[in-house]
């Protein structure tokens, strides 16, 4: 699952590239909306390797709390098992099969991680920055987080009161905690949102952490004393920290903070926080506020991804609205699966899942658009040349139009999602190209070209195929982060390895250099990239 290599071609010592996901809660096994944060941090940091930068990506599980420690004791065993069982059982088998290139895994209960968490309030404590006090009111056990009377809805009595997000009843919290003075940073915040406008994505996000902020900020409990399945409060044992206090530092204990200092300095500030929306205030508020009481750097940028829909519900473990990822990559295949959330879902937006839509988009766009044109530039390569590719001896204009396409298909490409992560428009530049060279087939006609037998016509015929070859040797390239195994077949069925290496050594700098594959590559027609799809499994 990590991938250790160093895909650099920078200096040892230069600042990474450092993308993180939130580290996910393991009350349970993962769903689709866990998998499309995982896919699209994977997606980016594979981007950004293919830009010859130093790349270093950070998953992970968030395993205290009261939800964790009621989970395993209504199975039996104690929390430790049971975030052992759920991480290497389901976690990280799933990464795995999902081809995530992380570099990272953290466990909040890792002796690393725990340690240094102790350091950090430790340090925060000694600095005035918590004090003891107590609290009463509603706090989420599913959420783990304490609410606002403005957050909750009305239940089936008087007095109940529901979590808006679980719709399930939120509990009376009454007792002493430690607080952190997060009021005290509300200027500083605002300060710092008005001097880094992108730092908070999408605009919509922003504007909510705004009004959030606005609003009178109060101060923050860190700690729990009815229970004791957290990170133990070094100066109050009686006390176990807050557990989103807990998980947040974990983008700062698995980069060396406290125990490398050299690693640190490397990788310390992240580029990209992702986080699903749900989860927004922890990162863009309390999780600065910390870091400005600490005088540690803010991450560069908080990315929040919207909710997957099924029926209307947000898909999550508690509504059971949760499908696993292995019954969609069961059937349309886990390059499919990649490429499907992110192209059909715009990052940072709601979005609905249907097998309707991905079957849809499946035939029309994979199997038709992308995976005909490979089978069919193959077999006319094969038919025509006996799988050598020929030379591009009679260009034109139209064979300019299509360089010209894959160069603008190129910058559109890396500024979505290199830099915007605009996912989805990315990956629809990319077909558009796509969709044009199928376009200039049709066009060039060179079955019917292939009829005459004249030098003129052969070199024709020559010309056509080696600029349709060539235009998928670069989407190869470009695809390689959405689909890295697909992409490996395509490019093992144009031969490009023996004349420019390992598809992994291509870069986006070098991919719209128009002629880079070698004429004589041996082109083998392969398996079929996207195989026609098998009735929709029973539900």
């Amino acid at each position: 699952m990590a991938d250790t290599t160093d895909h650099s071609t920078t200096g040892a010592n230069a600042p990474a590239y450092y993308v993180s996901t939130p580290i996910y809660y393991v009350n349970d096994r993962p769903h689709l909306g866990h998998a499309y944060t995982t896919v699209a941090g994977d997606v980016l940091t594979r981007w950004h390797r293919q830009r010859g930068e130093k790349v270093w990506y950070l998953t992970g599980t968030d395993e205290h709390g009261q939800k964790i420690m009621r989970t395993a004791d209504a199975n039996g065993v104690t929390p430790q098992e049971w975030c052992d069982k759920l991480v290497e059982e389901a976690w990280k088998p799933l990464w795995r099969h999902l081809e995530i290139a992380n570099d990272d895994f953290i466990r909040t209960t890792e002796e690393r991680h725990t340690a240094r968490v102790q350091e950090f309030v430790q340090d925060l404590y000694d600095k005035g920055e918590i004090y003891k006090g107590g609290y009463s009111g509603p706090y989420c056990v599913g959420c783990e987080e304490f609410k606002l009377p403005s957050e909750l809805l009305d239940g089936a009595t008087e007095d109940e009161k529901l979590c808006s997000v679980h719709k399930r009843p939120v509990e009376w919290l009454e007792e002493e905690n430690y607080f952190f003075r997060l009021s005290a940073y509300a200027e500083r915040l605002l300060e710092f949102y008005a001097a880094n406008p992108d730092f908070i994505q999408p605009a919509s996000a922003r504007n909510e952490v705004l009004r959030f902020v606005e609003q009178d900020l109060k101060d923050l409990s860190i700690s729990r004393s009815t229970f004791n399945w957290g990170v133990p409060l070094p100066w109050d044992e009686k006390h176990v920290l807050y557990v989103w206090v807990d998980a947040l530092q974990n983008y700062i204990t698995a980069a060396g903070y406290g125990s490398d200092p050299e690693r640190f300095a490397e990788l310390w500030p992240a580029s990209v926080h992702l986080v699903g929306k749900d989860i927004l205030r922890f990162h863009a508020v309390i999780w600065p506020a910390m870091l400005m009481a600490a005088g540690l750097p803010l991450p560069k940028r908080v990315v929040a991804n919207g909710w997957l829909m099924v029926g209307g519900e947000k898909m999550s473990k508690s509504n059971l609205t949760g499908i696993a990822p292995t019954d969609l990559t069961s059937h349309f295949g886990v390059d499919a699966y990649r490429y499907y959330f992110l192209r059909a879902i715009p990052f940072g937006t709601d979005g609905s899942f249907s097998w309707e839509d991905f079957t849809a988009r499946y035939t029309s766009e994979l199997a038709n658009d992308f995976g005909n044109l490979a089978s069919r530039v193959a077999a006319m390569v094969g038919k025509y040349f006996d799988g050598s590719l020929p030379a591009a001896v009679a260009s034109g204009d139209a064979e300019q139009a299509v360089a010209d396409g894959l160069a603008k298909a190129v910058a559109a490409a890396d500024l979505k999602i290199g830099e915007e992560l605009d996912f989805a428009g990315g990956i629809a530049a990319i077909f558009e190209f796509v969709k044009q060279v199928n376009g200039y087939l049709t066009e060039q006609e060179p079955w019917k070209v292939a009829k005459d037998d004249s030098e003129e016509g052969r070199a024709r015929l020559a010309t056509i195929l080696y600029t349709a070859a060539e235009a998928l040797r670069a989407t190869a390239v470009l695809l390689n982060p959405v689909m890295p195994s697909t992409a490996e077949k395509l490019w093992v069925s144009l031969g490009a390895e023996a004349g420019l290496g390992a598809l992994s050594a291509q870069t986006v700098a070098t991919v719209a250099d128009w002629g880079r594959l070698p004429a004589g590559s041996t082109v083998t027609k392969g398996e079929i990239l996207f195989p026609r799809l098998e009735e929709k499994p029973a539900a």
